[in-house]
């Protein structure tokens, strides 16, 4: 059994409150446009990190981390891309790959609006964990947790951070 915390678009900004409630993860994953390489680095300090690249990361997070990341997690095989679409209208850059090997669980960012939606066509759940961070048209900041206990995800949380406000970015 594994513990998640799901985070995305922080662009560069670090809240010490992604510690507290990653404290009872296992992993962190991070959804792209991380934007400094010193926050995925504290991330990865704390707990084992996979992430994907975003289209505002820079040069030096292309080269830590890929575009697109398909991995197993227990028993369940994720799909993480930054752009990735939901259900229904997924972006034509990772549609095919969805459609031909259509992974458990599927996580996006992007778009920095929370949404937590199943996909009965695919057999899939799709993540998207919302914006972390404070750039952006979000109203909320948020994060996301998620069991996966062999093949079943359970006890997925919405963890709300406030709303974004003016902030130094690292």
């Amino acid at each position: 059994m594994k513990k998640i915390g799901i985070i995305s678009d922080t662009h560069s900004y670090w809240d010490d409150r992604y510690l507290k409630h990653f404290e009872p993860c296992d992993e962190i994953w991070h959804c792209g446009d991380i934007c400094s390489t010193v926050l995925a680095e504290r991330l990865a300090e704390f707990r084992p990190l996979r992430a994907v690249c975003g289209n505002c990361d820079g040069g030096d997070l292309r080269l830590m981390f890929p575009e697109v990341l398909r991995f197993k997690c227990e028993e369940v095989e994720v799909l993480m891309k930054h752009i990735g679409g939901y259900p229904g209208k997924y972006d034509p850059s990772i549609r095919r790959q969805i459609m031909e090997r259509p992974p458990k669980l599927f996580i996006s960012g992007h778009s920095h609006i929370l949404k937590i939606k199943n996909d009965p066509l695919l057999g899939l759940l799709h993540i998207n964990p919302g914006a972390a961070g404070l750039q952006g048209w979000q109203t909320e900041r948020t994060l996301v947790r998620l069991t996966i206990d062999g093949a079943t995800m359970k006890d997925c949380e919405v963890i709300t951070l406030g709303t974004p406000g003016r902030h130094s970015a690292m």
